[in-house]
């Protein structure tokens, strides 16, 4: 399925949550035209070099994209960039705060020129307010999110282990376009989508935000463990094996006890008769449950809670999540290419009919060339912009 055929972006972007958003894009048929400086490209390129030479980061958001390298504060370098997003249908970008405007590139004044480009500006903390000006990344935002607040230990606070903040904001992002398309269909106009990450996260803080609304308390950091249901988290079986288990309900809570626990009179035991006792006394449950745990193996524990029903799941390395053999049975990992060779990647989530868009990550200025071709330019010319390093 790629509804997006036909449509061109120009992504002006860096890090994560533009290249996120416009590889969602270019999944689903986008032409995604990917601007980047010449000689050192997206600064994501350097994060590590994991994938064989190539940054784990980049090759994860940036492929079914063309590259061209710009130097967009030379005025060539300026007005190419301007040639390509008058035939693009939309244009992105996340640079630091104001940068885009000053080169000539804010909403505004594009809208005046193109009213059918729809113009996405992805940024930390959106404009206008005291924070507009100020650079944001993913942690930053998380911290002021209040995601840190609530994850982690008793102890101490931790971040989320992805960067929960970027990809909250490309998602938005993502789906703010495909809205923005369609509404364009319609009417023949485009429009200005401002995503913030500050606000892309908060919006994901719903539950937590609302357990302390009115000035009760926050919901208490509890490591791997669910916050405020119980049980709901990990606990370690005798041969080491680590089990999330999950008990939503008083009926599975009942089977729970009878079949797992073998303590059936737990189930009408007033500190664990409902679930907001039960978080109440967590501490002495979970030693109850803990020491039958150790009493069985992993896989024993698995199939006991199977039976009751109680959701259950593995606490995978992320070297089995590459073997899992879900994704394995619905072939969801294909091949990419990348300038260091095929690497696998997972399917988009979603679609099944078909093969899914599976094409290059890109090396840097890979099709500077066949861009500026395309726009016209002689083969001359572009040599001059080579030798004069506006790309």
């Amino acid at each position: 399925m790629q509804p997006l055929r036909g449509i061109t972006v120009v992504s002006l972007e860096q890090a994560i949550a533009a290249p996120y958003a416009s590889r969602q894009l270019a999944d689903l048929g986008a032409r995604v035209i990917k601007v980047e400086r010449p000689g050192t490209g997206d600064f994501a390129r350097a994060y590590d070099t994991r994938v064989r030479g190539l940054s784990s980061h980049f090759v994860w958001v940036n492929r079914n994209k063309e590259s061209l390298t710009l130097d967009i504060k030379d005025p060539r370098g300026a007005e190419l960039l301007r040639r390509l997003i008058a035939g693009a249908d939309v244009f992105l970008q996340n640079l630091a705060p104001g940068a885009a405007a000053r080169a000539g590139l804010g909403a505004r004044q594009l809208r005046a020129e193109h009213p059918e480009l729809i113009v996405c500006d992805i940024s930390g903390y959106g404009a206008p307010g005291p924070y507009e000006e100020l650079k944001a990344y993913d942690l930053l935002v998380q911290s002021e999110a209040g995601l840190l607040s609530v994850t982690g230990t008793e102890d101490s606070v931790a971040k989320a282990g992805i960067p929960v903040s970027d990809i909250a904001a490309g998602m938005y992002a993502y789906s703010s376009v495909l809205g923005a398309l369609l509404e364009r269909g319609r009417t023949g106009q485009g429009t200005h989508l401002d995503v913030s990450m500050l606000e892309a996260t908060v919006e994901w803080m719903g539950f937590p935000l609302y357990y302390a609304f009115d000035g009760a308390g926050p919901p208490p950091r509890a490591g791997a463990a669910h916050a405020t249901i119980y049980p709901y988290g990990p606990f370690t079986a005798g041969d080491g094996g680590v089990v999330m288990t999950a008990v939503q309900n008083e009926r599975e809570w009942r089977g729970f006890c009878e079949v797992f626990l073998e303590r059936p009179e737990l189930a009408d035991h007033p500190h664990y008769a409902d679930n907001a006792a039960r978080n109440t006394h967590r501490e002495a449950l979970g030693r109850l449950i803990a020491a039958r745990f150790t009493e069985l193996s992993g896989t024993e524990a698995t199939e006991l809670l199977s039976a009751v029903p109680v959701a259950n799941a593995r606490v995978n390395t992320l070297a089995e999540v590459w073997e899992h053999p879900q994704l394995a049975a619905r072939g969801r990992l294909h091949e990419v290419p990348t300038p260091a060779g095929p690497v696998p990647a997972l399917a988009p989530p979603g679609p099944t009919g078909g093969a899914p868009r599976m094409e290059a990550v890109p090396a840097l200025g890979e099709h500077t060339r066949s861009l500026l071709t395309e726009l016209g330019l002689s083969e001359d010319a572009v040599d001059a912009l080579v030798a004069d390093g506006v790309v």
